[in-house]
């Protein structure tokens, strides 16, 4: 209820001010389980990727975000509630497990997972070499993954700004690789190494983005699960 509330209030709003691009739509299955690997930009592509999907993608979102005090964060809790997002403890010792097996939990249950192999936002606009979570799952639930570029996102909500911008913005989904089939019987370790880098040159192709061949990190202070890894 919801997601469908959120959707029916938020698209035409969003739409309507950031007049986006999207692209590729017919590339996301109707049904089934399926995983959409996007490159990360901005706090704000948690929700461009859903608005522009053909059906509801579900993220994970630390739980900070549920449990705000005052109106504001009332608002915040509204708009992820909207989105489908899953809560994650990211205080938790477990805290990475509990990411994987909520992401699992979606898939198995045959809905759309979101994840960003990058594992955090790219402060600098490069690509950054894709963490192995990505093909563990799809591996793990034989789903397939969808990747996704986005671009502009990064002009709506720069890294440590409060309150929206306006710019333009573009959403392409690309074809479906088939995890399952092309990887079966494969080192489980080789695998996902393979298929992740399959994946990143797919959001690459897609983005137009320049890659860096080194893994992005967090300073340890912003840390939390990263189901990238």
């Amino acid at each position: 209820m919801y997601y469908r509330l959120g959707k029916t209030l938020l698209k035409p709003l969003t739409h309507a001010l950031y007049r986006p691009t999207i692209t590729g739509t017919e590339h996301v299955p109707r049904s089934g389980g399926v995983i959409l690997a996007s490159n990360h930009l901005s706090f704000i592509d948690s929700f461009a990727i859903p608005l522009s999907a053909p059906r509801q993608v579900r993220f994970l979102a630390k739980d900070d975000y549920f449990t705000g005090p005052g109106p504001g964060g009332a608002i915040r809790r509204g708009l992820f509630q909207a989105m489908g997002a899953i809560p994650v403890d990211r205080r938790s010792s477990r805290a990475a497990q509990e990411s994987l097996d909520a992401a699992l939990s979606v898939l198995q249950a045959g809905d759309a997972f979101g994840i960003y192999p990058e594992g955090t936002r790219s402060r600098d606009g490069r690509l950054y070499r894709g963490r192995t979570g990505v093909a563990f799952l799809a591996l793990t639930a034989r789903v397939p993954i969808v990747p996704v570029a986005l671009e502009g996102t990064e002009d709506i909500m720069p890294i440590g700004s409060r309150f929206p911008r306006l710019a333009r913005v573009s959403v392409s989904f690309g074809e479906p690789i088939d995890a399952a089939g092309h990887y079966a019987g494969m080192p489980q370790g080789r695998a996902r190494r393979e298929l992740t880098d399959e994946v990143m040159a797919a959001i690459a192709a897609l983005s137009g983005q320049e890659r860096a061949d080194v893994f992005n990190e967090l300073p340890p202070e912003a840390r939390g699960p990263a189901i990238g890894t």
